[in-house]
């Protein structure tokens, strides 16, 4: 069974063909339960996201700043297992026919198996993985699986980068390249900041893969903002923050899918 990195590489082209960012949205896996969690991914792309990261909670979270570090507290003491990921995977695919990725710190797949990990998100219909800990140096054995399995490996790159290590880590990925907007955690900001705009200028002139940004949006305006300058709009922290303040499951997910539909507006720069 082939993964779907095509499918990922095709949204992102048709976006880009309509003269917009795609908007990317990441939920975790499990929160604020499995079938929650799953119903929670449909609504984002069910209103307005083009693609999709579920995050594989992690108890030693490095990116993940508090509001998600919140809900995957609550995911880990609900069970989660790497199946219910899967699980996730496999239903909002099959739902929605958008590409979903996974995002996870590297020590969950080390001790799952390479090869059994990747060989289960290709089945489950996944588009790859965002791996934000994994050094490029240390990536082969990764890469070999998922190019066998039909799945982009998708690194981090950061302000802090120099240009050498820019190009290091654009020739060792597939399927875009996850700009971190600045140095820290993820969270909701007032403003992204202009060190974004550099930095995807930057990459771009080390690849021809789309530039995604992440870090720190969580409205419309600045969906538009990014916007004007990346490949994609990652969006995590605002749509976990809907969750987590909602006063039920059913009022959460109408938010989501309504702050789904007022970001893609914003790519589409109507906000």
């Amino acid at each position: 069974m082939s993964g779907n990195v095509r499918l990922l590489n095709d949204t992102l082209a048709a976006a880009r063909s309509e003269g917009r960012s795609a908007l990317i949205a990441y939920l975790p896996a499990g929160f604020p339960t499995v079938d929650g969690g799953i119903e929670a991914v449909k609504a984002v792309l069910e209103g307005g996201a083009d693609i999709v990261e579920v995050g594989l909670p992690h108890s030693d979270p490095v990116l993940d700043g508090p509001v998600i570090q919140t809900a995957d507290d609550i995911a880990l003491r609900g069970g989660l297992k790497i199946a219910d990921v899967m699980r996730t995977v496999r239903e909002a695919h099959a739902a929605t026919g958008k590409p979903v990725l996974v995002m996870t710190y590297w020590n969950p797949i080390d001790r799952y198996g390479v090869e059994r990990f990747t060989a289960e998100l290709a089945e489950a219909g996944g588009a790859g993985c965002i791996l934000p800990d994994l050094p490029v140096q240390e990536s082969a054995l990764w890469r070999e699986h998922a190019d066998k399995h039909g799945l982009a490996t998708v690194f981090v790159v950061a302000p802090s980068s120099k240009d050498e290590r820019l190009a290091e880590i654009t020739a060792a990925g597939s399927g875009f390249v996850y700009a971190a907007s600045l140095m820290g955690v993820t969270g909701t900001r007032e403003s992204v900041g202009s060190q974004a705009e550099n930095l995807v200028r930057r990459t771009r002139a080390t690849t021809d893969l789309p530039v995604c940004v992440g870090l720190g949006v969580s409205n419309a305006a600045q969906a538009r903002e990014v916007a004007g300058f990346a490949d994609g709009v990652i969006v995590g922290s605002a749509f976990v923050k809907q969750m987590l303040d909602a006063p039920d499951h059913a009022a959460g997910l109408e938010a989501v899918r309504a702050l789904a539909g007022d970001l893609a507006r914003g790519v589409r720069g109507q906000a």
